[in-house]
């Protein structure tokens, strides 16, 4: 684990990443960075966000500067959440209990994956702040009703629900290397699983049957917010709604799913807009700087959430690494709020971005 001194000299999200790469073996770092085919929807995430301009205003009144949130309800400290990525033990030996220990020590609420080396009860034991869970339907309903009722009464406070993969993606980075689960490690969440819910071989390619029927059924059985994670398109969410959503979240799957898919910056606006505040939006993909969380809430988004950046922190300091990603993410934040002139989060309109 890197020492405080060591993370004080990584100024930004990119010091992180390099450091990590260092640190991390090939085959880990490849499953956590890889993407699709040509990881060309990977690379848009965050090449948009360059394309997009600040408008800065001056001599605001900036003594109130507060990045603070609600989001159903609930006050947050800032519109960051971590992002529900797998296998955190191949990372870090403390696994999910690091990331939660360093998202609770900002206040970030952390969406925790389904395919998490860490039981959700295990993760409360720590979690100082929110938890999330991501859920991916599987093909024995009951596994789902089940799960879905344990991480309820385990003190998850939402549930999201991946609808963008009813099966992978050409992860060809993934593919070429064997990522070796560490002796005694297992996934928690998925015990009892027997059959795969999707198939892909060179003959034969069977999708998992996941429909709209599924996301009304799941709202019939969560008492906690439900939301849709991998929404790319305004008729999508529209529909998600009618079927019970409480949230959407737009996403590409990090660019993991479907190449050459347009980046979450670019599909926002028309989400948002056929959305229409019905319920709150949020985006995750590419966000590497504190001005693109600026940029997100500018064009309507309640909050961000970031993945691979926090998971490259956890490789380098374990909690204090996770914990300095997010640090470093809220102060640009800051600061971006401070030049643009805009002290609160809600103050950060379409006004902020140059036309």
């Amino acid at each position: 684990m890197a020492a405080p001194t060591t993370l004080d000299r990584m100024l930004n999200l990119d010091d992180v990443e390099a450091r990590a790469r260092e640190l991390m073996p090939q085959v880990v770092y490849d499953f956590v960075s890889g993407g699709a085919a040509d990881e060309t929807t990977i690379r848009w995430n965050r090449e948009r966000f360059a394309d997009l301009k600040l408008k800065q205003r001056v001599l605001r009144d900036l003594s109130g500067l507060d990045p603070s949130i609600t989001l159903f309800g609930k006050k947050l400290p800032m519109p960051i959440l971590l992002a529900p990525t797998a296998g955190h033990r191949y990372t870090h030996p403390e696994g999910e209990l690091a990331t939660a220990r360093g998202a609770g020590a900002v206040g970030a609420t952390m969406i925790l994956s389904s395919g998490t080396h860490t039981a959700i009860e295990d993760v409360m034991q720590v979690a100082r702040a929110p938890i999330w869970y991501q859920l991916y339907v599987v093909k024995d309903r009951a596994i789902t009703a089940a799960l879905v009722e344990r991480v309820q009464t385990a003190g998850a406070e939402a549930l999201c629900v991946t609808v963008d993969s009813p099966l992978d993606g050409a992860r060809y980075r993934q593919q070429r290397q064997i990522l070796e689960i560490p002796p005694g490690v297992t996934y928690p969440h998925l015990a009892g699983v027997r059959e795969p819910s999707s198939i892909q071989t060179l003959d034969r390619v069977i999708p998992a049957n996941l429909t709209w029927k599924d996301i009304e059924w799941l709202r019939s059985i969560t008492r906690v917010p439900l939301l849709l994670k991998g929404i790319m398109s305004g008729e999508d969410a529209v529909a998600g709604i009618a079927a019970g959503a409480d949230g959407i979240i737009v996403s590409n799957h990090g660019g993991r799913c479907l190449d050459t898919l347009p980046a979450t910056i670019e599909v926002l606006p028309e989400v948002v807009a056929a959305v229409n505040g019905r319920v709150p939006v949020m985006v995750d993909g590419g966000i590497r700087r504190g001005t693109d969380v600026a940029k997100a809430l500018a064009l309507g988004a309640a909050a961000v959430h970031v993945g691979r950046p926090y998971v490259y922190g956890l490789a380098v300091g374990g909690s204090a690494g996770v914990e300095h990603v997010l640090k470093l993410l809220r102060q640009e934040l800051l600061m971006a709020m401070s030049l643009l002139g805009c002290p609160t989060i809600p103050s950060i309109t379409r006004d902020a971005l140059w036309r």
